[in-house]
């Protein structure tokens, strides 16, 4: 079975290969180093001996007894194909190969420094490629060999061989050589993991709570979710960038928004709310960007939009997955600055009119929706969400941020006494008894902190006691629209009648397995620890064993 040659860069050394004779074929590869060419060297005459060790410089004694690791690992292990990677050049690479005395591949690569990461990731990613690509090699087993070479080139060996290539490594000493064990998993236990903390960065920003951030003193909560936003959002605020808030409805994404503008060098300037979900689609043009007298039916006057009565100040577009695209492509207009002027500066045209108006308005989005998901279904426009998401800022729901929820509550409760103190002379004030705090922390509150208001709110208004209880929260919040917490209904499911306790709590299993697997992305050994077990195989046979679905 004949293999095509593999270019991977100026020039190839190929000598013809012999047929494949396993069912999986193993392919080596590895580097040349400067440890091999002195093994060869030691067995040259003199002259050429002292050519190869001028060209490998450093130290030019040869190795006399040793083979190389190359030579070393391949009299010790068959592989089907070896390839080699050589930053020397043709003439001693192809005397390398000869001297190796079996068949071999080399493959010729310019690296003007060996420890250059970026340089060495490059050569070796064409060549793993180019053999990845072979269709004849598709059920193939990629080795490595990692000894010779600079630190840098092995390094690149195992980020690509633990990714992008799973390949098998192997080192040598001396003349042993053995198969390399290395005992973690990059896509399972490092990068997941990264992915997951994409603001560890942002730590220095986490050791702040809101309240001691100028501008976000209203936004309450000491919890590391809350703080990591709070630092991405207090680096927004410096720069004149839009930002983009994404979270749950009744996160507080206004607060946020109202925050950045607070803190930013815009705070004595106007900051305008614009809901686009609550303004009909025809009216909402008009709305951001005004019109003229006689523009349409019913405009019986000239009305300046809020991105004109923002000048200098911030405009907040609440819900702005909801605009249409015709209104989609016009905001895409005005988020680009003009040639030559300042990032806030907008130009356009009141509705009916045909004269351009330039303002200087701070852009600050807002929106429940997945945007990239309404991208992929031709929803919303990819430009225009790359144009607001220049820096995206994710609040957290408050069932991610458990230990803020008792000192959020009794701040909206303070807020609600006070209101009715006004209302009504000689009223006493509520406060959240330890069986209501327990309720309130463990409850997942799917409406966040507009529904525990709301609740708060409620059960305020209907208890005669001074004290708001438990069930005062758990009557409010069984008549929202969202129901009561699966979390407390498992607690209150009713006995006898066909109960079975094993099938109840295999039902309690399945939902901490699942939400183990959400809250984790899907990477197994990350939903283990969450779930408190030792390794992700214990989750593997749970997940089997109650029939969970992955997410």
């Amino acid at each position: 079975m004949s293999l095509k040659v593999i270019r991977a860069s100026t020039m190839v050394i190929v000598e013809a290969q012999t047929p494949l004779s396993q069912p999986m074929p193993r392919i080596l590869v590895s580097w040349i180093g400067h440890a091999d060419l002195r093994a060869m060297a030691s067995q040259l005459p003199e002259k050429a001996r002292d050519a190869v060790l001028r060209h490998v410089g450093g130290d030019h004694s040869p190795r006399r007894g040793l083979k190389g690791p190359v030579r070393t690992l391949l009299d010790s292990v068959y592989f089907d194909q070896v390839h080699l990677l050589s930053n020397y050049d043709a003439a001693v690479s192809k005397d390398f190969r000869k001297w190796l005395g079996r068949p071999a591949t080399v493959h010729l690569t310019k690296l003007k420094d060996p420890t250059d990461y970026g340089a060495i990731f490059v050569a070796v990613d064409a060549v793993m490629g180019e053999i990845a690509a072979d269709r004849a090699l598709e059920h193939a087993s990629l080795c490595i060999l990692l000894s010779p070479g600079t630190p840098a080139m092995a390094a690149v060996w195992v980020l690509l061989g633990k990714t992008k290539y799973p390949a098998t490594f192997y080192q040598t000493w001396d003349d042993d050589a053995w198969e390399s064990e290395i005992p973690f998993d990059l896509t399972i236990d490092v990068v997941p993991e990264l992915l997951r903390n994409p603001d560890s960065h942002l730590q220095h920003l986490a050791s702040q709570s809101p309240q001691e951030i100028p501008g976000f003193e209203g936004i309450v909560g000491d919890s590391k979710a809350i703080r990591l936003a709070v630092g991405r959002a207090k680096k927004a605020a410096l720069r004149d960038v839009p930002v983009l808030v994404t979270g749950e409805t009744g996160s507080g994404k206004e607060m946020f928004a109202r925050a950045i503008h607070a803190a930013s060098h815009r705070r004595s300037q106007p900051f305008l709310a614009v809901n686009c979900a609550a303004i009909p689609a025809a009216l909402l043009e008009s709305q951001l960007f005004g019109h003229e007298k006689g523009a349409f039916t019913g405009a019986d006057r000239k009305h300046e939009g809020a991105f004109q009565r923002a000048d200098g100040g911030t405009i907040f577009l609440d819900e702005v997955g909801e605009c249409d695209l015709d209104l989609q492509a016009k905001l895409l207009r005005v988020l680009q600055p003009p040639p030559g002027t300042a990032p806030c500066c907008r130009e356009f045209s009141p509705v009916g009119s045909s004269k351009p108006v330039r303002t200087d308005t701070r852009v600050i989005a807002a929106t429940n929706r997945d945007l990239p998901a309404l991208v992929q279904d031709g929803r919303f426009r990819e430009d225009l969400l790359y144009r607001l998401a220049v820096i995206t800022i994710k609040i957290p729901p408050l069932r991610e941020r458990r230990a803020d929820i008792q000192k959020i509550a009794e701040g909206l409760l303070e807020a609600i006494n006070r209101d009715f103190e006004k209302q009504e002379p000689g009223y006493k004030h509520k406060h959240i008894c330890d069986s209501a705090n327990s309720f309130v922390s463990r409850y997942d509150w799917p409406g966040n902190v507009r529904q525990l208001y709301n609740a708060l709110l409620q059960a305020a208004v209907m208890t005669d006691s001074d004290e708001i209880a438990a069930d005062d929260l758990r009557a409010a919040v069984s008549e929202s629209p969202v129901g009561v917490s699966r979390r407390e209904d498992a607690l209150e499911v009713p006995l006898g009648d066909g109960f079975s306790l094993e099938s109840h709590l295999e039902t309690i299993q399945r939902h901490y397995l699942r939400r183990a697997l959400i809250e984790s992305n899907g990477v197994k050994a990350r939903a283990a620890r969450l779930l408190g077990m030792k390794n992700y195989q214990t989750l593997d046979a749970q997940i089997r064993r109650l029939g969970v679905e992955m997410p």
